[in-house]
């Protein structure tokens, strides 16, 4: 059974059969066409020379506090897409100057800084190897409140995620992209939840972190009163004596609540839920984990909305 990795902060008690899914730079030199990209200088200069002379390491925590920095070729172009005012700074190869034409003239058009780097400056940007040639600065986007969400919400169908203790970015990620798949209307996070769209998580989601809202819940015992209120049916998702998934009548409007790999969810949230759903299967392993119990679920209510 696959189980996030240690470092998470510990868990209130597990409800008995609960599921264990669940779980910079600032100067630039101005922006050139294309074909004048600037040649590269070395990583550490281009770091260095965006610093601010004045706050230091209090206003580099400040600017990542309110800036990401993604890499990936759909997540950067994703962001581009959607929010393009969003970016402040892209890092990318030589090789992709093709695919990437439309956002680098956005960048010169918009004064938005770029530079061409060699692999191992962008290794050193993403802190990862798997960057696919693009690593990008962009401005976070901040959750949105439940009474906000809901008031925009549209009529008919509709499906969102309660992630109960989730941390895994990389669970996070795949968990994002299922939601943008199918039709996922947004990702919800308790008032205390600490999780956040990281560089990982986004390049995971293949572009649906900028397309499923993360919305912020306050109290719980509001926030299910609320979504009552808005005609969602709260759908606790456990590994065993729940409702079979696949024989169950899904709501029009559901929201499944998965907890953390390990440890569950909460069990005072567990009992307050409306719905228990299992997902069935042959018993040689204990469950699925949250990301891939996350696309069963998902495929099992759009299925049965698409053949309503």
């Amino acid at each position: 059974m696959h189980r996030d990795p240690p470092g998470n902060p510990p868990r209130r008690p597990r409800s008995p059969g609960a599921s264990p899914w669940g779980q910079a730079p600032s100067r630039e030199r101005e922006a050139r066409p294309i074909e004048r990209a600037p040649r590269p200088r070395p990583l550490q200069e281009h770091l260095d020379d965006g610093q601010p002379e004045q706050g230091g390491a209090a206003a580099a925590r400040e600017r990542r506090s309110v800036e990401l920095r993604l890499y990936g070729l759909n997540a950067v172009r994703a962001v581009f897409a959607h929010r393009p005012q969003a970016i402040r700074k892209l890092y990318l190869s030589e090789d992709r100057i093709p695919a990437l034409q439309p956002l680098l003239k956005w960048c010169v058009a918009n004064r938005v800084g770029y530079r061409v780097v060699d692999e191992v400056d962008l290794h050193k940007l993403a802190a990862s190897t798997h960057h696919e040639g693009v690593v990008a600065d962009v401005l976070r986007a901040e959750p949105e409140s439940l009474s906000t969400w809901l008031r925009d919400l549209p009529a008919g169908p509709q499906c969102a995620l309660w992630l109960d203790g989730v941390g895994n970015p990389h669970n996070l990620g795949a968990i994002l992209r299922s939601a943008a798949h199918f039709g996922v209307n947004a990702v919800l996070l308790p008032k205390q939840s600490t999780l956040a769209l990281s560089g990982a998580a986004a390049r995971v989601a293949e572009g649906g972190a900028e397309v499923v809202p993360m919305v912020r819940l306050g109290r719980t015992d509001n926030a299910i009163a609320q979504l009552r209120s808005a005609g969602f049916t709260l759908a606790a998702t456990v590994v065993q004596g729940g409702s079979d998934l696949f024989a169950t009548p899904l709501p029009q409007r559901v929201i499944y609540v998965l907890g953390a790999e390990s440890e569950g969810m909460d069990r005072d949230l567990a009992a307050a839920c409306d719905l228990s759903l299992s997902i069935p299967g042959t018993g040689a392993v204990e469950s699925l984990n949250v990301a891939a119990a996350t696309a069963v679920l998902l495929a099992a209510w759009r299925s049965k909305r698409v053949n309503a």
